[in-house]
C-alpha cells in the first residue's frame, strides 16, 4: 500500500486544525504516561510494594506494545489513522474505568491488568498519530513539528503529577511508618472520581478524532501481504536500527521520569509523587531549544549525537553525587521558589533535558525514504516503546543486585551510547552487507 497526503496535495490548505488534532492527540498521551511516574510510588506505599514490585507498574503499561504493536499498525491500514486516534482513545477511556474496582479491592493484580490495556490503547494511538505528524510536511523538518507535539506530551507531565499530588496524594498519605487499612481505605477512594475524570476526558477526545473534518493519511491498495511487507521493512538497516534505538531511548526516559518518584520516596523526600514534574520541565527546556534550533541552525543528527552525551554526563552526574549535597538545586531552583533536593535526584530530572530530542530526531531519520512501508515501519518503531518495561526492571534488579538505589543508574549507559552510534551512522546504513 502507497501512502499519500492530502496536505502536500492541496498545499494551500493549512496544517493548523491537522496539528490541533495530533497536539490534542500527543497531549493525552502526555497525560497517561506520565501520570505512571506519580502513581507508582503512591501505590508502593498503599500497597506496600517492593521496589522490584513497584517496577511492574510501569513495565506492564510499556509491555503491551509488544503485544499490540504490529497488530495496530495493521488496524490502522484498515480503518485510517483519524479513525485508529479514535480508537486509541476508546481503548484508554475504558481502561481507566478499570482503576475503580483495583482501588475498591486493593489488589495488585488488576492495576496491573488495567495499566496493560491502557497501554494498548496508547500504543495504537501512537501508531496514529506518530506518522501523521511527520507525514504532514517536510522530512527536514519533521523533527521541529514532532518537537511540538513533544511540548505538549510533556506539559501534560508537567501538570499532571502536580494535579495528582493536589487531588489524590495531599491529606491521605501518613508521614511515615506503617500505614493502617484506615489510611490505605482514604487512599484507594481517593483515586476513584479523578479516573472517572481521566477517562472521560480520553472519551471527548476520541470524539474530536473521530468527527473532525480533517485530511487523513489515505492508503491505495497494492499487492503485498502484511507478512511480506514486516520483512521487506525490516530489510532496511535504518529503520531496524532505529527501532533499537527508541526501545533503549524510551527506556531511558521512562527511568528518568517514572523512577524519580520512588527514589524520591527511598531517600525520604515528601514530595515524591511530584518529582516527574521536574523530569518532563527539563524535556519541555529541551524541545523548545529543539524548536529554536533545528533545522535551521543544528540538523537532526548532531542534535541526536549532543543528546547522547549529555545523557552519559548527567547519568555519571547521578552516580557520582552525594544525597547530602544541595548545590545544583540552590543553583536552579531555590532561587526561584523551588525546593531544596539532593544533587542525584535533580540530575535525574536533567535527563529529561538530556532526552528531550531523541525521539523527535530518531523518527524522521528512521521512516527516512521507506514511502509505502511507513505505516508497516511506525508500528514497528512503536513497539520500541516496549523498552519502557525493560528500564524500571533494570533498575530494581541493579539495586537488588548490589549498585543500590543511586548506582543503579549507571545501567542506562549503554542506551545513550548506541543513540550517539545511530546518530554518527546507524541512520545512514541502508545496506546489512
Amino acid at each position: 500500500m502507497e501512502a499519500t497526503v492530502e496536505f502536500e496535495e492541496k498545499k494551500q490548505q493549512s496544517i493548523l486544525l491537522p496539528m490541533i488534532l495530533a497536539g490534542s492527540m500527543f497531549f493525552i498521551l502526555g497525560c497517561i504516561t506520565w501520570l505512571n511516574g506519580a502513581i507508582t510510588p503512591f501505590l508502593q506505599q498503599m500497597l506496600e510494594l517492593s521496589p522490584l514490585q513497584a517496577s511492574f507498574i510501569i513495565s506492564s503499561f510499556y509491555i503491551a506494545v509488544t503485544i499490540a504493536g504490529i497488530p495496530s499498525a495493521m488496524l490502522i491500514k484498515r480503518v485510517g489513522y483519524k479513525n485508529g486516534m479514535a480508537i486509541g482513545c476508546t481503548v484508554m477511556a475504558a481502561s481507566a474505568l478499570m482503576y475503580i474496582p483495583a482501588a475498591k479491592m486493593q489488589m495488585i493484580e488488576i492495576f496491573l491488568f488495567a495499566q496493560l490495556m491502557i497501554g494498548v490503547g496508547q500504543t495504537i494511538l501512537q501508531t496514529a498519530v506518530n506518522p501523521y505528524v511527520v507525514k504532514m510536511g517536510s522530512e527536514q523538518s519533521a523533527a521541529v513539528r514532532v518537537c511540538i507535539m513533544g511540548l505538549l506530551n510533556k506539559f501534560a507531565g508537567v501538570i499532571v503529577p502536580i494535579i495528582f499530588a493536589a487531588v489524590v496524594v495531599s491529606g491521605v498519605v501518613a508521614d511515615g511508618g506503617e500505614l493502617s487499612q484506615q489510611q490505605k481505605d482514604a487512599m484507594a477512594n481517593s483515586l476513584i472520581l479523578p479516573y472517572i475524570a481521566i477517562a472521560s476526558l480520553i472519551f471527548v477526545f476520541a470524539l474530536f478524532a473521530k468527527f473532525s473534518p480533517l485530511p487523513d493519511l489515505v492508503f491505495e491498495d497494492d499487492a503485498s501481504n502484511g507478512q511480506g511487507e514486516i520483512k521487506e521493512t525490516l530489510s532496511h538497516p535504518h529503520l531496524v536500527l532505529g527501532v533499537i534505538g527508541i526501545a533503549l531511548y524510551v527506556a531511558v526516559e521512562v527511568i528518568a521520569a517514572d523512577t524519580i518518584g520512588s527514589y524520591a520516596l527511598a531517600i525520604g523526600v515528601a514530595d515524591y509523587s511530584m518529582m516527574t514534574s521536574y523530569t518532563m520541565a527539563c524535556m519541555l527546556i529541551g524541545y523548545a531549544i529543539g524548536i529554536a534550533l533545528i533545522p535551521r541552525f543544528m540538523s537532526q543528527q548532531n542534535a541526536l549525537t549532543m543528546s547522547g552525551v549529555a545523557g552519559i554526563v548527567t547519568v555519571i552526574a547521578v552516580v557520582m553525587g552525594s544525597n547530602e549535597s544541595f548545590v545544583i538545586s540552590n543553583i536552579l531552583l531555590v532561587p526561584f521558589g523551588g525546593p531544596q533536593l539532593p544533587d542525584p535526584l535533580v540530575c535525574i530530572a536533567l535527563l529529561g533535558f538530556a532526552n528531550a530530542m531523541v525521539w523527535p530526531a530518531i523518527w524522521p531519520l528512521a521512516l527516512q525514504g521507506l514511502g509505502r512501508l511507513t505505516g508497516t515501519a511506525s508500528g514497528l518503531l512503536i513497539m520500541g516503546i516496549a523498552g519502557g518495561a525493560l528500564g524500571p526492571l533494570l533498575i530494581g534488579l541493579g539495586n537488588m543486585a548490589g549498585l543500590g538505589a543511586q548506582g543503579a543508574y549507571s545501567l542506562m549507559i549503554p542506551s545513550y551510547l548506541f543513540i550517539i552510534f545511530y546518530a554518527l551512522k546507524g541512520h545512514k546504513m541502508r545496506s546489512w552487507k
